[in-house]
């Protein structure tokens, strides 16, 4: 039986109302009407069970809902949609009988994910003439399907390895068909695997000459050797990512060496910031000299100067001059790490006197102690230079590091002259610069 309706607007469901499973009705077609709505209602959801046809094509429909599970044929081709269809379904059913879905002409431009969910029967699925631009629906329940029509839409690939392996594993339970003529593919590196897929399966596919496929430079081809453009692509791709590869990697040792070269350059700032704040401020501050200091001068010296410091430094600036002097094996703070007490020490003494000898040259800490007074002068004393170099041995400019150098050729050091009269005038030098004498 075939029962069709005037055109009107809204598909009311009380049309079931007149007992229509009492006709065994197989058949409705509602086709070319101006419908825009047909939903069912709590009452009148279920369309009648012995309906095998339903037609609602060239309507303009927005959107479809029923229960189906005995439905054959579902057509609703040449309506609006897509809207509709990207978020809902046109069924509840959880299985249904349907064997044929039409969608095509519907401007669909993506499909819920679960849609055709239940369509363990289907066999044919018409999508085409729409604005698909990929296959993101789940396909796993079409196990019966035999042709899936994708044509003419805007898809330039299937992107999800897993929809490629889906239409692959159901090609093997039945005589699955995939047209995908009249889409503009696309040849690219992104696409490569879609592509390769393609070459694989050339069996699912049919009208393929009508395959087009874009390049990256906008040239549009014939895709009728499916498996030389893959060759191509591989080939480019591979260069392309090499590059790619050794950019990045370039990309990234111009940073690791700029940095390392930036960590180099300021090291002794970054070494004197960290070791003035440790274990006393929570929050960078910037280091502010105090107007007055703990110690006159701390005594920079090698070990092997020990003798020096004890026999003359202290007798002379100390008790001859009524000086206060830091001297690191007398006067830092037991069981703190040493170069916290360095900084410490420097940072509470008003100048700096380094004795210097080849052994203060190869001590690590004597150098230590050196470059966190000269950072001394540049961040926390304006520019003021508080260093004093003692050339306790005679040194070949060569032999004397840059840094050291540069204050030689300031004048900012003296000679420790050895002799008694000499020694005597160089202690009165030394006290005079710290300020000690008038």
């Amino acid at each position: 039986m075939t029962n069709a309706f005037p055109s009107v607007y809204v598909f009311v469901p009380q049309y079931f109302a007149f007992d229509l499973n009492a006709t065994k009705i197989k058949e409705i077609y509602a086709n070319k009407n101006s419908f825009v709505e047909a939903v069912g209602t709590e009452k009148y959801f279920m369309l009648p069970p012995t309906l095998k046809v339903c037609d609602f094509a060239n309507n303009k429909l927005s959107k479809f809902y029923f229960g189906m599970p005995y439905l054959s044929i579902l057509n609703l081709r040449n309506n609006t949609l897509g809207a509709y269809l990207s978020t809902e379904r046109y069924t509840n059913s959880s299985n249904t009988e349907l064997k044929e879905v039409d969608l095509s002409f519907n401007f669909i431009q993506d499909l819920s994910f679960a849609i055709f969910h239940g369509h363990e029967q289907a066999v044919k699925i018409d999508l085409s003439h729409n604005k698909l631009t990929d296959v993101t629906f789940d396909l796993s329940h079409l196990v019966n399907l035999e042709r899936l029509d994708l044509s003419y839409n805007n898809i330039s690939g299937i992107s999800s390895q897993t929809s490629m392996d889906t239409l692959r594993k159901l090609s093997k339970t039945s005589k699955l068909k995939i047209d995908l003529s009249n889409n503009l593919l696309k040849c690219s590196c992104q696409n490569l695997k879609f592509l390769q897929w393609m070459d694989a399966n050339l069996d699912l596919l049919i009208h393929t000459s009508k395959y087009r496929c874009r390049f990256e430079n906008n040239n549009v081809l014939q895709l009728t050797n499916v498996n030389e453009v893959v060759k191509q692509l591989e080939k480019e791709c591979s260069s392309f990512t090499t590059l790619i590869i050794c950019i990045t990697v370039g990309i990234i040792m111009s940073l690791l060496i700029l940095s390392a070269g930036l960590l180099y350059r300021f090291r002794w700032r970054l070494r004197y910031l960290y070791y003035m704040t440790r274990h006393k401020y929570k929050v960078f501050q910037n280091i502010q000299s105090s107007t007055t200091y703990k110690y006159d001068a701390f005594i920079s010296y090698a070990n092997e100067e020990t003798d020096f410091i004890v026999s003359e430094v202290i007798p002379h600036l100390e008790r001859d001059e009524n000086l206060k002097l830091c001297v690191h094996q007398r006067d830092f703070v037991p069981g703190e790490d040493i170069t916290q007490n360095i900084t410490n020490g420097i940072h509470q003494s008003r100048f700096t006197i380094c004795i210097v000898t080849q052994s203060f040259l190869d001590s690590y800490y004597c150098m230590f102690e050196f470059n966190m007074a000269r950072m001394e002068s540049i961040y926390s004393r304006d520019g003021q230079n508080i260093l004093f170099l003692v050339f306790y041995e005679q040194l070949r400019p060569k032999d004397l590091p840059l840094v050291i150098l540069e204050l030689v050729q300031k004048q900012s050091y003296i000679e420790y002259p050895n002799n008694e009269q000499g020694n005597v005038v160089f202690w009165k030098k030394i006290a005079e610069s710290l300020g000690s004498s008038e």
